[in-house]
């Protein structure tokens, strides 16, 4: 809740007082791959598995705010879901386990007409999310890069897809010091909307064009 306040803020501190143009997107994810690790106990033995935790699906968010001059900052905000049952990665049924990813994002957008090309880092954590992670396992810090490729339907609402990379290898098991390897891909949709300030016209005007004959 205070990302979302503090970005609500950041837009309306850059929209007053740049009085240029804004664009403010929103996206959610897809799809979430984790391609890590995990320690688990198969056969009576606890060690280190060749698998990871197993995804079933997710609900959350993607938020940002780009500035007139393609400098943006956002946040990333969902829960991935495991999937429950006897499959190697899976969770008993009734933990209701998932990963809870949260990151805060600074961004670029590559000056390219007509397409909305974004590039950007992030950092944040991740924590197991479930009736009793908290009391076994430690929230572990985490980090991305990312990158959105969007074109325009309208003069001022675009569509995009995004990728995320993300390096989440810093979850800990309190009583074996184990760490549990996340690291993964997501794949998102979203639309940005842009904002014009006072005085600000369209980028694809028609003055644009005649100013260049």
């Amino acid at each position: 809740m205070k990302k979302i306040l503090f970005l609500a803020i950041s837009i309306f501190v850059f929209y007053n007082q740049s009085l240029q143009a804004i664009s403010i997107s929103y996206g959610i994810p897809s799809s979430h791959n984790i391609n890590g690790f995990v320690y688990d106990e198969v056969s009576g033995i606890y060690g280190k598995q060749s698998y990871g935790n197993v995804v079933d699906k997710t609900n959350g968010f993607f938020l940002g705010i780009l500035s007139t001059y393609d400098i943006g900052f956002g946040i990333d905000s969902y829960t991935t879901k495991f999937k429950t049952g006897n499959c190697k990665g899976c969770w008993a049924e009734q933990y209701d386990a998932g990963l809870k990813t949260k990151m805060t994002n600074i961004f670029y957008q590559l000056p390219i007409r007509m397409l909305n090309i974004i590039v950007g880092v992030g950092m944040g954590n991740t924590e197991y999310d479930c009736t009793v992670c908290s009391s076994y396992y430690k929230k572990g810090s985490a980090s991305q890069w990312y990158s959105s490729f969007g074109f325009q339907i309208m003069g001022s609402l675009d569509i995009h897809i995004s990728y995320r990379s993300i390096t989440a290898n810093k979850i800990i098991n309190k009583y074996t010091d184990k760490i549990d390897d996340n690291s993964g891909k997501v794949i998102g949709i979203g639309f940005a909307l842009k904002l014009l300030g006072e005085g600000e016209e369209d980028d694809y005007g028609d003055e644009d064009y005649d100013d260049e004959e």
